[in-house]
């Protein structure tokens, strides 16, 4: 077999079970494991997939610029957004986290809600200069262009301060064992701290960001109280966050 094709293969496994094991691969295609090491490495610096321990698994949509991931998934996110609009209630404190899903939670919540909300993200607080009833707390911070989100000393020291009733997380990867990670160091301590300052965590996550994994880990799955995402999600795909304890809201 040709490298492209072993590749390709490895990539073909990787889609169907979510995720390959070196020592498996090594006993499949006949060759060491440090052949499948390297595989694993050229695959993981084109993007292609995850590196982890004694494997890989699937990387997330997420690590798109901001543009094309409002491209991304539409009808789902919005779905999701909608879901998760219900769960604000009248004169809570929210902590709306950055990402294109959030951005759609922020144009989902009613007009004549009152509320404060709490964001890094200069596109969900211009959202939300409409709602003359909701009070916007804007973190300051190093604009982190690639996610359109405030990161830093700064955003973290704020959030230090604040004690919210729930957090929308946007979620860039999430997976049963390895927990909620991103691809930016800066944006998983931002984030971590989000968690730290709510109640309730409310994961935000479609389909393709759903057992997936990124180079820095924020927190444990049990970190998060619900995980919304969208009506077209198998419960096959969900039973390992329920069994976690998460409550799972999908809304038709």
């Amino acid at each position: 077999m040709l490298t492209a094709e072993r590749r390709q293969f490895i990539l073909e496994i990787l889609h169907r079970n979510k995720k390959v094991l070196s020592s498996e691969l090594s006993n499949e295609l006949k060759v060491s494991e440090d052949t499948v090491r390297r595989d694993l490495r050229e695959l993981s610096e084109a993007g292609l997939l995850q590196r982890v321990h004694g494997g890989a698994l699937l990387t997330s949509p997420a690590t798109a610029s901001y543009a094309d991931r409002q491209k991304q998934a539409p009808k789902e996110k919005e779905a999701i957004a909608k879901s998760a609009a219900k769960l604000v209630r009248p004169g809570q404190v929210v902590i709306l986290d950055g990402g294109t899903t959030t951005l759609q939670v922020a144009q989902h919540l009613p007009l004549d809600l009152e509320a404060t909300v709490v964001t890094n993200s200069p596109p969900i607080a211009l959202a939300l200069a409409e709602h003359d009833r909701i009070e916007v707390i804007m973190l300051g911070g190093r604009l982190y262009k690639k996610a359109l989100v405030n990161v830093g000393a700064t955003a973290i020291e704020s959030l230090r301060s604040i004690r919210a009733d729930i957090c929308m997380l946007g979620v860039c990867s999430l997976h049963p064992e390895v927990g909620i990670s991103v691809a930016n160091l800066d944006e998983a301590h931002v984030k971590k701290a989000m968690i730290a300052g709510a109640a309730e965590v409310i994961g935000l996550a479609t389909e393709a960001k759903l057992d997936t994994a990124a180079n820095y880990v924020v927190d444990s799955i049990r970190a998060l109280t619900y995980l919304v995402t969208a009506p077209s999600v198998s419960l096959d795909r969900l039973v390992a966050y329920a069994d976690l304890g998460l409550t799972i809201v999908q809304d038709t």
